[in-house]
């Protein structure tokens, strides 16, 4: 068990340094003039080639169907546009986020047919959109980890309320229970926004999608500080919790409101990461936890996983790239992940029911 634990200890501290080696590369795609310039003639005009869009302002002379020998009334199309009810505007997609994308496609066919490799725009490989979704693979696979947060969110409500004995005074026996709930809600929030990011990349579910997951690795730490040190006392719980939330909302009010730093905030998410996991791997490699070997291969497989994100590739038929395949392998992690929790709360609900009993049969040989 000691050798099995130093080896993970020592592949968890190479996952460190190779996290902390890989930066956040800009895009070189939104770089190259003829896409800028491709995308400033858009914004003006409602057009890339002969293809024209409702969603952008044409002046007069320009046809939105793409014949520019008719004329329209100034801004027809794009008023017509506006009248469209909400959910259909974020289907067509708004004039920006068209032009780049039509942009993109057209470099990345000129690009293709010169035996170039695919280049990043925006942060983002080109994908081929699926029934307006600009990811779909990563929407697909963030809506497994939903239903999978939400499965094993409720099923371990319905263990501790409903399955496992309860106190004296109706609650539960286990401790953390409450801290879990809120760790559920939290990661079933992350992967709501996660959802929609990938389906519409705008400035609003960037940030969302961000700050959601800032704050669940966040707090993720701070559960995991507190089982691994088993902390039951709540002053002992407010002075771990109370700097890393400090910090966790400064950083998050640092990306909305003064910087968007994607470096920076991959370098946070990292550490604070690799820091959970190695306090869950030490904390299994001594403990006699019976559940142990289920969070050490949870850890084991998290880490393989941030290699995907690591070490990232152009996506496979325009969908499916490092960064879907990590949230893909996400969901089976996710699925042990809160199997291992279930199993956390039989263990010690057992453990403590035991503890009383003694206690109960102390105190009555003592009264005898």
């Amino acid at each position: 068990m000691k050798v099995r634990g130093r080896c993970l200890l020592l592949l968890l501290l190479e996952l460190v340094f190779l996290s902390l080696l890989s930066l956040c590369h800009a895009s070189a795609g939104d770089d190259q003039p003829p896409y800028k310039s491709c995308v400033e003639s858009c914004e003006k005009s409602g057009c890339v080639d002969d293809s024209c869009f409702n969603s952008c302002k044409f002046p007069v002379g320009i046809d939105p169907e793409g014949d520019p020998s008719l004329t329209k009334s100034l801004d027809s199309a794009y008023e017509l546009f506006l009248k469209e009810p909400l959910y259909l505007r974020w289907k067509k997609w708004d004039c920006t986020s068209e032009c780049r994308y039509q942009c993109m496609v057209r470099e990345e066919a000129k690009r293709e047919s010169d035996g170039h490799l695919p280049l990043k725009y925006h942060g983002k490989w080109p994908f081929v959109r699926f029934f307006s979704l600009q990811e779909p693979a990563s929407v697909a696979f963030s809506v497994l980890n939903l239903l999978v947060h939400f499965q094993g969110f409720s099923s371990f409500l319905v263990l501790v309320f409903y399955k496992l004995p309860l106190s004296a005074h109706g609650s539960p026996h286990y401790e953390y229970v409450s801290l879990w709930a809120i760790y559920g809600l939290l990661s079933m929030n992350s992967w709501i926004w996660s959802t929609v990011f990938h389906s519409r990349d705008v400035r609003f579910t960037e940030m969302l999608d961000y700050s959601s997951a800032v704050a669940l690795l966040g707090y993720s730490l701070i559960l995991a500080v507190i089982r691994t040190g088993g902390m039951r006392a709540e002053a002992a719980r407010v002075m771990v919790s109370a700097p890393i939330t400090a910090f966790i909302s400064t950083h998050i009010l640092y990306l909305n409101l003064y910087k968007f730093d994607y470096g920076w905030n991959m370098q946070v998410c990292v550490v604070i990461g690799v820091t959970q996991m190695l306090l869950w791997a030490v904390w299994a490699c001594r403990s006699s936890h019976p559940a142990r070997y289920k969070l050490l291969t949870v850890v084991f497989g998290a880490s393989l996983a941030m290699l995907l994100e690591i070490y990232d590739f152009p996506p496979l038929w325009g969908i499916l790239d490092a960064h879907a395949i990590w949230h893909a392998t996400t969901v089976p992690i996710t699925y042990l992940w809160w199997s291992f929790i279930k199993d956390d709360a039989k263990f010690r609900t057992k453990l403590l029911i035991s503890k009383t009993e003694a206690t109960k049969a102390n105190k009555s040989r003592k009264s005898q």
